[in-house]
């Protein structure tokens, strides 16, 4: 039988005990001169025993069926709680809860890798015999050599030398690049606040019309120890510097301006220590001075 089922059968044999009961009132009052006193007969025993079996039940809730809000469809959620107010308080608690050590390690970790930025550019040429420089292709790495940005740049002007040999740069390579300002200005917003590490980043950049605080550039063609010890004062090539420093070749062909990155990240992280150490004395004799 089913619940409504039930509850009609029970309303019937209520009204049916109520109609009884007054009536066997009635009679027993008229037959005992008076007497209110009321007289159960085994029928209406057996209506009342059955009405209290046919009691409409509470649905059983399966815990598996109502999910995450079990207790609330139970109805064992306290009185003017709203459903799924446990998860909601287990989800504040755990997020007022302070961070590990190892989660403070690797945001750390994080905010470390991205402090750092390595940048390189490839340039066309425009102009007379294309003898001027126009950006190309801008790519920028983090600490560990994950690349950041890496853009074409549609040309702003007619191309008069791709210098494909060493840029690695082809026409179909930027005539559907991006324009320039809309990269210019994510580079911007990259390097700010940020340490710039690169090779003759002068060049780079003046071939994006930006500027950088000097004290936030690490420039591996003017770090003069470096200089002293791999060309004897002179400005090394990036290549050179990467064989002396790291023992890895590259620019063994045309030119890519990740891997230039990459190699300039790797030369001052291997250097790190020696760098910061040098410019920090530097510091120190111009505040004496």
């Amino acid at each position: 039988m089913s619940a409504s089922q039930r509850q009609k059968q029970f309303d019937m044999n209520r009204s049916r005990v109520n109609n009884l009961a007054s009536s066997s009132s009635s009679s027993n009052s008229n037959n005992s001169g008076g007497s209110t006193k009321n007289v159960v007969s085994p029928h209406q025993r057996k209506l009342q025993t059955s009405m209290e079996r046919l009691q409409v039940q509470q649905p059983n809730t399966s815990r598996r069926s109502a999910g995450s809000n079990w207790m609330a469809a139970a109805g064992g959620a306290p009185p003017g709680s709203a459903p799924g107010s446990e998860n909601q308080e287990a989800t504040d608690s755990k997020e007022s809860q302070p961070l590990t050590k190892s989660a403070r390690t690797r945001i750390k970790k994080q905010a470390q890798r991205n402090r750092f930025l390595a940048m390189d550019c490839e340039m066309v040429g425009v102009g007379h015999n294309g003898q001027d420089d126009m950006l190309a292709r801008v790519s920028i790495v983090n600490r560990v050599g994950h690349v950041l940005l890496d853009k074409h740049v549609k040309p702003r002007k007619e191309v008069t030398d791709y210098r494909t040999s060493v840029s690695g740069i082809r026409p179909q390579d930027i005539a559907n690049g991006e324009d320039f300002v809309a990269v210019q200005d994510e580079v911007v917003k990259l390097l700010h606040g940020r340490i710039l590490v690169g090779h003759a980043l002068g060049n780079d950049l003046a071939v994006l019309s930006i500027r950088h605080p000097f004290e936030n550039i690490r420039d591996t063609s003017r770090y003069k120890p470096l200089c002293k010890l791999v060309s004897n004062g002179h400005t090394p090539s990036l290549k050179r510097l990467t064989m002396a420093v790291l023992g890895q070749e590259i620019q063994t062909g045309e030119h890519n301006s990740v891997e230039d990155a990459r190699a300039a990240m790797g030369i001052y992280n291997r250097i790190a220590g020696d760098w910061e150490k040098y410019l920090e004395k530097k510091r120190h004799q111009q505040q004496h001075f």
